[in-house]
């Protein structure tokens, strides 16, 4: 089973909460954005990357506006599940930019990453966002067209502008990932839109949600 949570910012009782516990050996939990384990590169951050890497799950993130994207990209970058990803520790692995993966026959595109600015959060540490780069941007689009823009499932940290202005949360912007974002809904057919940086856990119909403390089955609900 695959399941998505939002934000974590380095809380490590996230993992031990009652909805993680239920996770069993060969499911996958994709966190979008803001992970934080790995923010300072030291031996007691490398002790928690190497004990959540050991879960019996599967633990993938993409990255937030607030992860230490330097330090994330030290990181040794190899195939797997068909698209690109991180190797962090064990079974702990960071999705890169633009990636599609097939996970239990199902593909999923993640995209992270966003302007800190457009964060929704009471969190001190604004410093590490950053926007995409043109050629980050022109990977997802191969990658995209060598699945004819269909996927199962859709991972970011921040929503599309569009969805932001339905939310009431400011879309008047056009940055580089806004556009790009909205490109993918116009013309991407998903399932399921799944994001994490306004910190709420809500459906908007018919098939965009955002996850914040709620663990959610990719075909299940809030």
């Amino acid at each position: 089973m695959i399941y998505i949570t939002g934000d974590m910012h380095g809380d490590i009782d996230r993992f031990s909460s009652r909805e993680l516990r239920r996770l069993k050996k060969g499911d996958t939990l994709i966190i979008c954005g803001d992970f934080g384990f790995a923010w300072e590169g030291t031996s007691k951050e490398e002790r928690l990357l190497k004990w959540i890497g050991k879960r019996r799950y599967n633990t993938l993130f993409v990255e937030g506006a607030n992860d230490n994207l330097a330090l994330l990209n030290s990181y040794p970058q190899v195939e797997w599940q068909g698209g690109k990803i991180r190797e962090i520790s064990g079974r702990l692995r960071l999705i890169c930019r633009g990636e599609v993966l097939e996970i239990e026959g199902k593909k999923i595109f993640a995209f992270g990453g966003g302007a800190a600015e457009y964060e929704i959060t009471d969190s001190p540490n604004q410093e590490g966002g950053e926007l995409p780069s043109p050629q980050e941007i022109e990977n997802a689009r191969r990658n995209l067209e060598g699945v004819d823009y269909k996927v199962d499932y859709i991972v970011t940290h921040k929503p599309s502008s569009k969805i932001r202005q339905f939310l009431m949360l400011g879309a008047d912007s056009a940055d580089i990932l806004d556009t790009f974002l909205n490109e993918v809904r116009e013309k991407c057919k998903y399932t399921r839109w799944f994001f994490g940086s306004i910190h709420k856990n809500k459906r908007i119909p018919p098939n965009e949600m955002a996850v914040f403390t709620a663990v959610v089955p990719v075909d299940g609900d809030l």
